[in-house]
């Protein structure tokens, strides 16, 4: 790898959904299927609204936002089972992904998840493509973190890589993950994805590199 972006790094942060892995047209979805037991049109914002937030702040969302009679860890178990066989049999890795990973093993760089997704479905991704152990440190929307554009939860991983913060490589694929790495003090990729490309320009501003496939940095 010889891509400027990752000269004296010695740690890369991953975001999950859009980034790591293409699985964010499973939550639309989800979403119109949950909210339809209860009767409830998805609102075309929404995406736009939840953006960033955490799994379990997307969950008080609903419920304060849509009246949902289920309590809050309810919501949190249905979207997981909703969601648990996608994950596990549907959701592919971003191409160049695998030889990144590889890549960044052999040199020695520190590797973390920092994901606004629950702990359950992350898991089950590492499982469905072998990724177990591969990661150094996997932080996730049900670990009491702020959602970004917060920058929290890339404070932590940085911590618990024991690496400093301008040492770091964060790839996102959304701008309030860009927002979050950059308030952490990191240096940030923008990873296209298909889900949010009304927000390449926007992207490409606030990150400090953009890529569309991991293959560019080989």
């Amino acid at each position: 790898m010889k891509h400027e972006m990752l000269k004296n790094k010695k740690a890369i942060i991953f975001d999950l959904d859009g980034t790591l892995v293409d699985s964010m047209w499973i939550w639309r979805s989800i979403d119109i299927a949950y909210l339809g037991r209860f009767g409830i049109a998805l609102p075309e914002d929404l995406q736009s609204k939840i953006e960033g937030m955490s799994f379990d702040e997307t969950a008080v969302y609903f419920k304060e936002t849509f009246g949902i009679a289920d309590d809050v860890e309810e919501m949190k178990r249905t979207w997981n089972e909703m969601a648990a066989d996608k994950y596990s049999n549907e959701v592919f890795l971003k191409d160049g992904v695998k030889e990144l990973l590889v890549c960044c093993k052999q040199q020695g760089i520190r590797l973390g998840i920092a994901s606004s997704n629950s702990r359950e479905l992350v898991e089950r991704i590492l499982q469905a493509h072998h990724l177990e152990g591969v990661f150094d440190c996997v932080l996730t929307g049900t670990d009491s973190y702020r959602g970004k554009p917060a920058p929290d939860i890339y404070l932590a991983a940085a911590e618990r890589l024991q690496t400093r913060a301008e040492d770091c490589l964060v790839f996102e694929d959304i701008t309030a993950g860009i927002r979050a790495g950059k308030s952490a003090g990191m240096t940030v990729c923008a990873v296209e994805d298909a889900y949010s490309k009304d927000q390449l320009s926007e992207k490409k501003r606030l990150a400090d590199y953009c890529i569309a496939s991991y293959r560019e940095l080989f």
